[in-house]
Protein backbone atom coordinates (compact mmCIF):
# COMPACT_ATOMS: atom_id res chain seq x y z
CA UNK A 1 0.00 0.00 0.00
CA UNK A 2 3.06 2.57 0.55
CA UNK A 3 3.75 2.97 -3.37
CA UNK A 4 0.07 3.48 -4.17
CA UNK A 5 1.05 7.21 -5.03
CA UNK A 6 4.00 6.75 -6.65
CA UNK A 7 2.33 4.20 -9.04
CA UNK A 8 -0.22 6.74 -9.43
CA UNK A 9 2.02 9.27 -10.62
CA UNK A 10 3.56 6.36 -12.97
CA UNK A 11 0.14 5.95 -14.53
CA UNK A 12 -0.40 9.57 -15.09
CA UNK A 13 2.59 9.21 -16.84
CA UNK A 14 2.52 6.54 -18.91
CA UNK A 15 -1.19 7.79 -20.09
CA UNK A 16 0.29 10.83 -21.40
CA UNK A 17 2.86 9.44 -23.21
CA UNK A 18 0.16 7.13 -25.03
CA UNK A 19 -1.47 10.53 -25.32
CA UNK A 20 1.28 12.24 -27.08
CA UNK A 21 2.18 9.23 -29.17
CA UNK A 22 -1.73 9.30 -30.67
CA UNK A 23 -1.37 12.61 -31.56
CA UNK A 24 1.93 12.27 -33.30
CA UNK A 25 0.35 9.16 -34.94
CA UNK A 26 -2.35 11.57 -36.23
CA UNK A 27 -0.47 14.17 -37.30
CA UNK A 28 -0.69 16.43 -34.73
CA UNK A 29 1.61 18.50 -32.66
CA UNK A 30 1.77 21.03 -30.04
CA UNK A 31 -1.03 19.28 -28.03
CA UNK A 32 -0.29 18.15 -24.49
CA UNK A 33 -2.85 16.17 -22.19
CA UNK A 34 -3.26 18.96 -20.24
CA UNK A 35 -4.94 20.62 -23.00
CA UNK A 36 -7.52 17.94 -23.47
CA UNK A 37 -9.13 18.96 -20.00
CA UNK A 38 -10.12 22.85 -21.78
CA UNK A 39 -11.34 20.85 -24.74
CA UNK A 40 -13.06 18.43 -23.06
CA UNK A 41 -15.26 20.91 -21.66
CA UNK A 42 -15.61 23.26 -24.63
CA UNK A 43 -17.22 20.11 -26.80
CA UNK A 44 -19.57 19.67 -23.86
CA UNK A 45 -20.14 23.80 -23.56
CA UNK A 46 -20.65 26.30 -26.79
CA UNK A 47 -18.26 28.46 -24.90
CA UNK A 48 -17.25 29.31 -20.91
CA UNK A 49 -15.51 32.28 -19.37
CA UNK A 50 -12.18 31.64 -18.18
CA UNK A 51 -13.59 31.31 -14.67
CA UNK A 52 -15.77 28.83 -15.20
CA UNK A 53 -13.04 26.86 -17.28
CA UNK A 54 -10.60 27.48 -14.62
CA UNK A 55 -13.15 25.55 -11.68
CA UNK A 56 -14.10 23.10 -14.27
CA UNK A 57 -10.84 21.68 -14.57
CA UNK A 58 -9.04 22.66 -11.36
CA UNK A 59 -6.56 24.54 -12.80
CA UNK A 60 -5.41 28.05 -11.63
CA UNK A 61 -6.43 31.14 -13.67
CA UNK A 62 -2.89 31.59 -14.67
CA UNK A 63 -2.32 28.26 -15.86
CA UNK A 64 -5.22 28.75 -17.97
CA UNK A 65 -3.90 31.46 -19.41
CA UNK A 66 -0.92 29.87 -20.73
CA UNK A 67 -2.59 26.57 -21.94
CA UNK A 68 -5.52 28.81 -23.69
CA UNK A 69 -2.85 31.25 -25.52
CA UNK A 70 -1.32 27.67 -26.54
CA UNK A 71 -4.59 26.27 -28.20
CA UNK A 72 -5.21 29.62 -29.16
CA UNK A 73 -2.19 30.02 -31.47
CA UNK A 74 -2.91 26.71 -32.84
CA UNK A 75 -6.00 27.90 -33.90
CA UNK A 76 -8.37 25.74 -31.61
CA UNK A 77 -10.06 28.31 -29.66
CA UNK A 78 -10.31 32.23 -29.69
CA UNK A 79 -11.28 34.42 -26.77
CA UNK A 80 -13.93 36.70 -27.33
CA UNK A 81 -14.96 39.50 -25.13
CA UNK A 82 -18.64 40.40 -23.77
CA UNK A 83 -19.98 43.91 -24.53
CA UNK A 84 -21.46 44.05 -21.25
CA UNK A 85 -18.47 43.13 -18.90
CA UNK A 86 -14.88 43.70 -20.56
CA UNK A 87 -13.45 41.93 -18.05
CA UNK A 88 -15.29 38.87 -18.97
CA UNK A 89 -13.81 36.93 -21.53
CA UNK A 90 -14.95 34.00 -23.35
CA UNK A 91 -13.38 30.90 -24.59
CA UNK A 92 -14.86 29.41 -27.56
CA UNK A 93 -13.74 26.71 -30.19
CA UNK A 94 -13.16 27.07 -33.68
CA UNK A 95 -13.94 25.53 -36.57
CA UNK A 96 -10.56 23.90 -36.62
CA UNK A 97 -10.73 23.12 -32.81
CA UNK A 98 -14.41 21.57 -33.31
CA UNK A 99 -13.16 19.44 -36.26
CA UNK A 100 -10.57 18.14 -33.62
CA UNK A 101 -13.51 16.03 -31.62
CA UNK A 102 -13.70 12.74 -33.51
CA UNK A 103 -10.03 12.55 -33.49
CA UNK A 104 -10.19 13.55 -29.57
CA UNK A 105 -12.91 11.26 -28.86
CA UNK A 106 -10.44 8.47 -30.74
CA UNK A 107 -7.44 8.94 -28.74
CA UNK A 108 -10.04 8.91 -25.51
CA UNK A 109 -11.17 5.52 -26.26
CA UNK A 110 -8.26 3.86 -27.36
CA UNK A 111 -6.93 4.78 -23.92
CA UNK A 112 -10.05 3.45 -22.05
CA UNK A 113 -9.68 0.67 -24.02
CA UNK A 114 -5.50 0.01 -23.06
CA UNK A 115 -6.58 1.09 -19.30
CA UNK A 116 -9.34 -1.39 -18.85
CA UNK A 117 -8.08 -4.75 -20.97
CA UNK A 118 -8.29 -7.73 -18.41
CA UNK A 119 -10.75 -5.73 -16.32
CA UNK A 120 -13.95 -7.26 -16.09
CA UNK A 121 -17.06 -5.05 -15.71
CA UNK A 122 -17.21 -5.24 -11.95
CA UNK A 123 -13.46 -4.62 -11.73
CA UNK A 124 -13.79 -1.39 -13.79
CA UNK A 125 -16.33 -0.26 -11.82
CA UNK A 126 -15.11 -1.08 -8.21
CA UNK A 127 -11.49 0.90 -10.23
CA UNK A 128 -13.31 3.94 -10.82
CA UNK A 129 -15.52 4.09 -7.81
CA UNK A 130 -12.16 3.52 -5.41
CA UNK A 131 -10.22 6.55 -7.45
CA UNK A 132 -13.12 8.87 -6.50
CA UNK A 133 -12.96 8.07 -2.94
CA UNK A 134 -9.24 8.90 -3.06
CA UNK A 135 -10.03 12.15 -4.88
CA UNK A 136 -12.44 12.81 -2.40
CA UNK A 137 -10.87 11.77 0.79
CA UNK A 138 -7.59 14.39 -0.72
CA UNK A 139 -9.98 17.11 -1.33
Amino acid sequence: MSNSISLISRIHEKANKFIVSELEKQGISGIVPSHGDILAVLFEFEKCTMKELAQKIHRTKATLTVLVDKLEKLELVTREKTDKDSRITYIRLTTKGQAFKPVFEEISQNLYTKIYTNFSTEEAKSFNALLKKINQNLG
